[in-house]
């Protein structure tokens, strides 16, 4: 089946999750949304914001072409369709019930406003709008009447992210469907009751002193993770292939861990992205970590308010509420921590930021900030490239032009978030 992947105008309500990433790669309880659609289909074209489009041709080629025109049936789904277990089942149940009634009508999926998902006939799916902005629900309504098709509203099911701490919610409530998925229909071995490692030749091995508690789920590992000594873990927990976990961490509720990642001291609730390192002690939950963060010793978030109400986010000059009572914070990639800093509930940073000391309030991209002293500097996207390449060379990975271009996109995208007076001179300590 082909598939057509598409980025919305709302897909930019997600930064700085999606500043540097399509929306359909961002991970929840483990899963990109594109893990979900691969299985599905014999062809995806990708529809992304236009500072992502060298990116994917670099990272996804196969996705940047048209499909061949075909007769059968097209999905189509958005990229912030939410990456749960739950949805692929919808999404499958979806395209089962109606696949063959998609051959003369269009058939509709919302999610509120939004388009989540649409079976269109193949003879006309070549004509759909390539540009982000489409309002697409409008535009199928319009292709259907240029092609005397009906329009029918299916009733399904199906989440979309909407802001950045959705996806924070959604791990919270999908993480053990996604971790009994894994063990389910992947290839692993238990060492332990509702403990799994993959069976690969590069196995983890369990140290002994390790303590497991999967009362409320399993716990799994990939190939090649160190774990120290004398490490908890209560599931459901999801730890990547090639990571480090420091001895003495207490690992528990909900945490997803992607690959190439360092993790220690206390996570709780935590989906972090490939390539971050928090391996110090300090306390990190309910939040959402973006790729190549470093976390210096001692960094610890709140989760909590003091009230114990539900946490309010701010993005930009709205006031939104989780709904939920426990919020941690949501770092875009690149970012940076120092020793001892303490991130408030329910805060954002932005990508390639460094933060020192207390941050009470939302951090924008491309900053050094300390807020305790009152002190912001700018950091040019050109300092930030070369922290890149120095980061990426500790690894192995070559920096290419695409990535260098990517911050340099990000941060023209984000310049409004910056005060105009503020230095890139580094702020006095």
């Amino acid at each position: 089946m082909n598939i057509i992947l598409f980025e919305d105008s709302a897909a930019r309500q997600l930064a700085p999750i999606s500043l540097t990433r399509p929306a359909w790669a961002i991970r929840c309880a483990s899963f990109r949304l594109v893990d979900w659609i691969e299985p599905m289909a014999s062809s995806i074209q990708s529809v992304v914001r236009p500072h992502l489009q060298t990116l994917q041709l670099n990272d996804w080629p196969e996705f940047a072409s048209k499909p061949q025109p075909s007769n059968q049936p097209v999905l189509v789904v958005n990229a912030r369709l939410a990456p749960t277990v739950a949805n692929s089942k919808q999404l499958k149940a979806f395209v089962a019930d109606n696949y063959k009634a998609a051959s003369e009508q269009i058939i509709l999926v919302r999610s509120g406003w939004a388009l989540a998902a649409a079976l269109v006939p193949g003879r006309v799916a070549g004509s759909l709008n390539v540009a982000v902005e489409t309002d697409r629900v409008s535009e199928l309504e319009q292709l259907a009447k240029d092609n005397a098709y009906p329009v029918v509203n299916a009733d399904v099911a199906l989440e979309v992210l909407n802001y950045p701490h959705d996806v924070i919610g959604f791990h919270m409530n999908g993480c053990r469907d996604a971790v009994e998925h894994r063990i389910k229909n992947g290839d692993y071995v238990e060492v332990r009751p509702d403990v799994f490692v993959a069976n690969s030749e590069q196995k983890t091995d369990v140290p002994p002193d390790s303590v497991f508690d999967t009362s409320d789920g399993p716990v799994v590992f990939e190939s090649n993770i160190r774990i120290g000594p004398f490490c908890f873990f209560r599931g459901p927990v999801y730890v990547g292939a090639n990571g480090k976990i420091s001895e003495h961490s207490s690992i528990k509720d909900s945490v997803a861990i992607a690959n190439n990642c360092k993790i220690g001291g206390e996570a709780e609730g935590l989906q972090m992205e490939p390539w971050s390192n928090k391996q110090h002690f300090g306390f990190l939950g309910h939040s959402y970590i973006g790729s190549w963060i470093n976390l210096g010793a001692g960094t610890c978030n709140s989760d909590l308010k003091n009230t114990y109400g539900t946490v309010n986010m701010v993005y930009g000059d709205r006031k939104v509420s989780t709904g939920m009572q426990f919020v941690g914070c949501v770092m875009g990639d690149y970012c940076r921590t120092a020793i001892n800093a303490s991130i408030y509930t329910g805060k954002v940073i932005g990508v390639g930021s460094s933060v020192y000391g207390l941050t009470p309030h939302n951090v924008p991209s491309f900053v050094n900030c300390a807020q305790h002293l009152k002190q912001y500097g700018v950091l040019p996207a050109d300092v930030v490239a070369k922290t890149q390449k120095r980061m990426f060379g500790r690894r192995n990975i070559t920096q290419r032009p695409c990535d260098v271009q990517l911050l340099h996109d990000v941060f023209n995208m984000t310049q409004s978030e910056r005060d105009p007076s503020w230095s890139t001179d580094p702020i006095p300590f």
